[in-house]
């Protein structure tokens, strides 16, 4: 957020939610006896807490968040929400996963950004906020959680909870948020409710949660179809259940309404025509247009407010280098090219994105940004290079930390799903990257087992494309970070080398046929490259550089018969893949149009020196 200053409040536009609650109270589960009227009542003629006479209470708004490990379908779930309380007309055309309206979170199928909504049920406004579920966005998470109440927690009925649902349900209990478990996707074949319910009981008793956050209620639900209901083989026609547990198990928000202004900033936005946008919610006081305030991570009144504690969110784990475009075919399809204009994207980023930070290189042309893992670096360079930038990136590093003398390395929790058949082959490759086994289970009748390892997450770059080539694209990998370990030692990430260009020019067909029996090529005929650009992986350990750009020579002796070529179809690397595969002395070339890599030429005259 912005740093405190003095400034009048028209310079920029806040939104709100509506204000907090009192910690000391907590709901009761759909198990009670008394109705909702009832309950209304009762807390409506309790007595306040001592000294807390001037809180007024919102008996018509709840205000809670959907959290959920990815793909468990908290998105769809709100889509169903959002439909059943007619907030669109009945002839209206609606997409699937409203709320992921970012074009990057639409064509990878996650949440990126927490966004919030708000639906009617009875005249009373349930605010949601849905976030995301991996654990490389987990700062959209924790920014927003002190703005609720209470959280739903969407739990797969096969997989039950996972790395980020651990992650999601520790930073909602240490707020003191009750919590709606909601059990989702129960008409799958293999679903298994009465364990998901058990895992998850025992989850809130490992993070240490009260016995009445333990007295959960459990909600089970078909999100894709709108189905809800408090068993399991008896689901009503709609979503009615679960709007009845929000509202009863979720408090009423509270606040100081006589005290002086108090507003948490959680995050912020920037428009070149408003100014600097706040979002975040009122603990006190009024907020009124007009009015001289102080701004900060508190937005409060000029002459007696006070700060609130601040948001704290978990230090960046990996960082990677920016810098500008160095290659031959610099600003042939770019806008922004030059350091200035990396730099300044690159600062404007941190108006929006509190989980990252941005430091200057050893050179003027070159930026250091952290992150929360290389997915949360991916999507800011992924947008960059939609914008119009180009630009150079390094090979993902992980921060490490001196404690008394000793070197700490980050460790993750790492989450893998695999047929039994390539189990051998996943155990190895965890082995040989210093992951040490936590678990083994069967994970369902699908024969697959679950494994649980902790790994340094030095040893987790590159992984994902290991895993699946060895299990043939079955195996799914999860992880979250755990925390910080004594260092592991070296570790081996990639076996083989790369196949690099000697010479530039335009690629031949007579030149990849020779050159792919080396290995695997990147790219095809009538391509081109550069000297020094990476064009295939190398089927043996070390760098190997040729020429794919030569050809045939002519000869004025006719052959009997052409020889027909046959090419293999080149692999074909995303984003996300080529910053897994380079390595020290490598680098990702990114424009609009054209993702390459190459290498690093400094590195490279440095070795030759």
């Amino acid at each position: 957020p912005a740093s405190a200053s003095s400034s009048n409040l028209s310079a920029g536009r806040c939104f709100l939610l509506r204000p907090p609650h009192s910690r000391c109270r907590r709901p009761r589960s759909l198990r009670a006896s008394a109705s909702l009227e009832q309950e209304v009542k009762e807390r409506a003629d309790s007595p306040s807490p001592s000294g807390t006479s001037s809180q007024a209470t919102r008996r018509d708004v709840r205000n809670i968040a959907i959290v959920a490990h990815v793909d468990h379908g908290k998105t769809t779930l709100v889509d169903s929400m959002l439909r059943q309380s007619k907030v669109f007309r009945d002839n209206q055309v609606v997409q699937e996963r409203i709320m992921d309206s970012n074009d990057l979170e639409r064509e990878r199928g996650i949440t990126i950004l927490s966004k919030n909504t708000s639906i009617t049920y009875k005249g009373t406004k349930i605010n949601i906020i849905d976030t995301p579920g991996h654990s490389d966005f987990g700062g959209e998470v924790e920014r927003v959680l002190n703005m609720v109440e209470g959280i739903l927690l969407v739990v797969d009925s096969v997989e039950g909870p996972m790395p980020q649902t651990r992650f999601v349900l520790k930073k909602a209990l240490e707020f003191g948020h009750a919590v709606v478990v909601v059990v989702n996707k129960v008409d799958r074949p293999i679903a298994r409710p009465e364990f998901v319910v058990n895992s998850t009981f025992e989850l809130f008793i490992e993070l240490n949660a009260t016995d009445e956050q333990c007295d959960f209620q459990t909600v089970y639900a078909i999100g894709l179809k709108g189905k809800a209901g408090i068993s399991a083989d008896n689901l009503a026609d709609d979503l009615g259940p679960l709007f009845e547990a929000i509202l009863r198990c979720i408090p009423e928000p509270r606040i100081e309404k006589d005290g002086a202004l108090q507003m948490l900033v959680t995050s912020t936005e920037y428009d070149e025509h408003k100014g600097r946008i706040a979002i975040g919610r009122l603990h006190a006081g009024e907020l009124k247009r007009g009015m001289e305030v102080k701004i900060g991570e508190t937005i409060a009144d000029k002459v007696s407010g006070t700060a609130l504690p601040t948001i704290k969110i978990e230090e960046p784990t990996v960082r990677m280098s920016f810098s500008i475009n160095t290659s031959p075919f610099v600003g042939k399809e770019g806008k922004f090219v030059t350091s200035r204009n990396l730099r300044d994207r690159l600062y404007r980023e941190l108006e929006r994105n509190l989980a990252m930070k941005v430091e200057d290189g050893e050179t003027a042309d070159t930026f250091l940004v952290s992150g929360r893992g290389t997915l949360h670096l991916t999507i800011l360079i992924e947008n960059m290079r939609r914008e119009g930038y180009e630009f150079m990136i390094g090979p993902p590093k992980v921060i490490n930390k001196t404690v008394n003398g000793k070197l700490l390395e980050p460790y993750e929790i790492a989450a893998i799903e695999v047929p039994e058949e390539y189990m051998g082959s996943v155990v190895e490759l965890l082995g040989k990257r210093r992951g040490q086994m936590l678990d083994m289970e069967a994970s369902g009748p699908e024969g697959t087992s679950l494994l649980k390892y902790k790994v340094p997450t030095r040893g987790l770059i590159g992984l994902r494309n290991a895993i699946l080539t060895a299990s043939r694209g079955r195996a799914i990998l999860n992880t979250i970070f755990d925390s910080y370990g004594p260092w592991a030692g070296d570790i081996s990430s990639r076996d083989q080398g790369s196949l690099v260009a000697f010479e530039g020019g335009s690629t031949t067909s007579y030149a990849c046929v020779n050159a792919q029996e080396r290995g695997i090529l990147f790219v095809k005929p009538g391509q081109d490259i550069y000297k020094g650009q990476i064009v295939g992986i190398h089927q043996r350990p070390g760098d190997l550089a040729l020429n794919v750009c030569k050809k045939k020579a002519a000869t004025n002796v006719r052959s009997n018969k052409e020889t027909t070529v046959v090419l293999d179809e080149p692999l074909s690397y995303s984003l996300d893949d080529c910053i897994e595969y380079i390595q020290e002395d490598e680098l990702v070339e990114v424009t609009p149009e054209s993702i390459r890599m190459s290498k690093n030429p400094k590195i490279s005259k440095k070795k030759n020196n």
